[in-house]
């Protein structure tokens, strides 16, 4: 299945884990793993994310046409390193405003080929939002 998503991987405990980035266009995906790179995260996949199940866990990848390569709005499409694939460990909804997440969430799931993948909402623009990618796959995704 192709969702409409970005995918990002960080490298913990040795493996790559990947974080699938969902919302409607222009909420803030790509702007958010670019700034992501910064934490250290890769990139797997922008825009579309070719998402299917192996060894009991979800994977993705961007689709051939894609590969390589990123969208920065005012840029363009960029060519930009990405790792071919990576598993799916956690997932985020983007939000539209810092108001609407949650300051204490309750526990969510997205069902990726009939795989619960851990949910989270996040407001992209927030300043911190790169650092609460990475803490959230350091504390949800680690252990996927």
């Amino acid at each position: 299945m192709i969702r409409h998503a970005g995918l990002a991987a960080l490298r913990l405990n040795g493996f790559w884990r990947g974080v699938l980035i969902e919302g409607p266009s222009g909420a803030g995906k790509s702007d958010l793993v670019l700034r992501a790179l910064g934490e250290g995260f890769r990139l797997v996949a922008d825009d579309r994310v070719l998402v299917w199940t192996s060894g009991g866990r979800p994977w993705g990848r961007a689709p051939d046409p894609l590969a390589g390569l990123m969208e920065s709005r005012g840029l363009g499409v960029l060519p930009l390193p990405a790792l071919p694939c990576a598993p799916i460990a956690l997932a985020i909804r983007c939000e539209d405003s810092v108001e609407a997440v949650e300051r204490h969430p309750a526990d969510e799931t997205l069902d990726l080929g009939g795989l619960a993948v851990p949910l989270r909402a996040l407001w992209p623009f927030d300043p911190a939002a790169p650092a609460k990618l990475r803490r959230a796959m350091e504390h949800l995704g680690a252990a996927r």
